[in-house]
């Protein structure tokens, strides 16, 4: 079986973002990463429309996340990899939104096509032979120094938020997935960014995609 889906992972800063919509744009594959959150809302009978519109789908989220209590405290915002975080840093706990990530993730890998990016779909599509997973990663130098490039004048210090990315993704796996540690185990494609640019690791994983 040929590869149907690419998920790819990333560490903030490394280049995931630019990498995902080239692979996509070279395979004639669709670019998924918030649709995810869209897809889990229109589970929920959500109007298309609020999942739609940012701030609806925020509004939406809070919602969510009011009515599976204790699962996180204060507001939910993106952060780093697509990843679902509160303002106190924790990643959501409840069984129920993991489910309806999950099987959005699931949904979204049947289709095929497909090159999602967010909510580490890495880890529920294991053992899938038409998924291909790639991690995209890179020295916390090199990703600071690209942080620095984009971020505004007024933004956390560049060395802060690949720290905090960091440490809400570890805790993402942990509380998610129940992951202790991210390991290259867990991809089947291991890209390290500091010397390659988008361009070259975008070619590895079209590659690899195309030879499966």
């Amino acid at each position: 079986m040929g590869t149907r889906v690419v998920t790819l992972s990333h560490a903030t800063g490394a280049g995931g973002h630019t990498i995902g919509r080239t692979v996509a744009e070279r395979l004639g594959f669709r670019y998924i990463d918030e649709e995810i959150i869209t897809l889990a809302a229109e589970k929920e009978r959500v109007d298309a429309a609020t999942v739609a519109d940012a701030e609806r789908r925020r509004g939406f989220l809070d919602r969510l996340f009011d009515s599976i209590a204790a699962a996180t405290q204060g507001d939910v915002h993106m952060v780093g990899s697509g990843i679902l975080m509160s303002e106190a840093g924790q990643a959501p706990g409840s069984d129920y939104l993991r489910r309806l990530i999950v099987e959005a993730i699931h949904e979204t890998a049947e289709r095929g096509q497909a090159v999602i990016v967010s909510h580490a779909a890495s880890i529920p599509l294991a053992g899938r032979a038409d998924v291909l997973r790639a991690f995209v990663t890179a020295s916390v130098d090199t990703r600071v120094a690209r942080i620095a490039a984009e971020q505004r004048a007024d933004a956390p210090s560049p060395a802060t938020f690949i720290r905090d990315n960091d440490i809400a993704r570890a805790d993402y796996f942990q509380r998610f997935y129940k992951i202790e540690r991210e390991l290259p185990t867990h991809y089947d494609l291991v890209i390290n960014t500091d010397s390659l640019n988008a361009d070259e690791a975008s070619d590895i994983i079209v590659a690899a995609a195309r030879r499966r």
